[in-house]
């Protein structure tokens, strides 16, 4: 990932009424007849609504408390609450504006959800209610993604200031003085333990390994420290990569020339939330942990191998969206691993502290907001017969951009 061209993927993608009739007039034995007939109606209606209905609960949601992720995105005059001007945290592959993307209506949009409102970001606010907190975002360069639109909203009332990054500034962590608030950034692609052969540029020189039954130790080992996580599985899933049990493989996915067993990459998301959800619940310390959904990409006119873009200026409209196999099939995992955990902690107060961040649907809905061929200073004029040959990023996000409403997210759920 980073500045690799195979930022998600080392592998091709996988194939894969009448009416009830006349009143008649009441009179003698009739109306006798039709008291009979309203009572006994009376009854059988009673008797039917004393029998639990599977609608209830969708209708107590919809009465009682606003879903957030259920929504549109409207018009926004006010524009974005900072810039690649007023922010030194974007990173240079996200930083839009800086790299000469020319229209600026991707920045003029602002998530409604029906039947309620999401408030912007307060900085002030959130830092104050995180007083002596700690923050682990752990995933991998999407969460990287949202990181930088956190710092460069958190940083409106106080600078970060950084304490630690490994070699590569995978691993990082800001602290602000004033609160006393840390804000981690856990470099763990695919949450379990992987062995990777990649070189500087991102090419492999062999297939990724994975132990499905091996947490990566990169989070488990801090996860202690962390009073909130915010955790979530990406497109590192779909590579080219050797699976690991008990010691010994047992099958892998997409691998050429090899006598293996072809698990395919849903089989390792499975098992994958099935272990990290096994340990959030059996673990003693319990933080607050927002499990985010799959980010979905908006890849047209080819992938990102061979020539795929992304040039739309607007959001898509409701039913717009193609929804891809993998999206469909990834989200599907996350949603059941997840209430099947969610069931498992039922009836205990733990239960309010594993939270669904399901930015899938409203993130789907901004083809608009990607990175394109803006991932570095943009070479080429409009219209240039040379701009094909720009490789285009369409599953990270521009900074400031959409996924500003992902934190917008954070702080609602975190506070409420």
């Amino acid at each position: 990932m980073g500045s690799s061209p195979m930022w998600w993927s080392a592998s091709p993608p996988s194939p894969w009424g009448r009416g009830a009739g006349k009143w008649w007039a009441l009179g003698g034995p009739l109306a006798v007849k039709a008291v009979g007939f309203l009572l006994l109606a009376g009854l059988l209606f009673r008797v039917l609504c004393s029998f639990p209905s599977s609608r209830a609960p969708a209708l107590q949601i919809a009465e009682g408390k606003c879903n957030l992720f259920n929504g549109e995105w409207i018009p926004d005059p006010s524009g974005p609450a900072y810039t690649n001007a007023s922010c030194r945290f974007i990173d240079d592959h996200q930083n839009c504006m800086m790299n000469g993307r020319p229209d600026k209506g991707y920045l003029h949009w602002k998530w409604k959800p029906y039947g309620c409102d999401l408030p912007p970001f307060n900085a002030v606010r959130f830092l104050d209610s995180m007083r002596n907190k700690a923050w682990g975002l752990i995933g991998d360069s999407i969460l990287r993604n949202q990181v930088q639109s956190l710092l460069c909203l958190l940083s409106k009332a106080e600078e970060p200031v950084e304490v630690y990054h490994d070699k590569e500034y995978k691993n990082r962590r800001w602290h602000f003085r004033s609160y006393n608030f840390t804000v981690s950034l856990v470099w763990a692609p695919f949450l379990i333990k992987s062995d990777v052969f990649e070189n500087e540029n991102g090419v492999s020189t062999s297939e990724v390994q994975l132990h499905l039954d091996i947490l990566d130790a990169s989070w488990t080992s801090q996860y202690e420290s962390f009073d909130y996580i915010i955790i979530s599985g990406g497109q590192w899933f779909l590579k080219t990569a050797v699976y690991w049990e008990n010691g010994a493989v047992v099958g892998c996915h997409y691998c050429q020339n090899k006598n293996l067993i072809e698990l395919g990459f849903e089989h390792l998301y499975h098992k994958t939330l099935q272990k990290v959800f096994s340990f959030i619940i059996s673990a003693k310390h319990k933080p607050v942990i927002f499990f985010r959904t799959w980010s979905p990409d908006h890849f047209e006119n080819g992938e990102w191998y061979n020539g795929g873009s992304c040039n739309r200026v607007a959001p898509y409209k409701k039913r717009e969206y193609q929804e891809g196999y993998n999206e469909r099939v990834m989200r599907g995992i996350e949603l059941k691993e997840f209430n099947k955990a969610e069931a498992a902690l039922r009836g205990s107060g733990d239960v309010e502290r594993l939270k669904l961040m399901d930015t899938y649907s409203l993130s789907y809905l901004r083809p608009d907001g990607h990175v394109g061929p803006y991932r570095t200073p943009y070479p080429f004029t409009k219209d240039s017969k040379n701009a094909v040959s720009v490789q285009n990023d369409c599953l990270h996000w521009c900074v400031p951009g959409p996924i500003d409403a992902w934190n917008d997210l954070v702080m609602k759920m975190a506070l409420d």
